[in-house]
């Protein structure tokens, strides 16, 4: 993956209610948070 390459905002919530949800297969989990890491981190105030 190239350096500039980020998950978006919207796929980032998406995973992160997939993550929250105790329904979702160990296989999804696994990707969304794969997504999850690859999302910028947030600014400091």
């Amino acid at each position: 993956m190239a350096r500039n390459e980020r998950t978006s905002k919207r796929v980032a919530q998406i995973a992160s209610a997939l993550l929250r949800d105790g329904r979702t297969s160990k296989r999804v989990k696994s990707v969304a948070a794969s997504v999850l890491t690859q999302r910028p981190d947030k600014k400091k105030k």
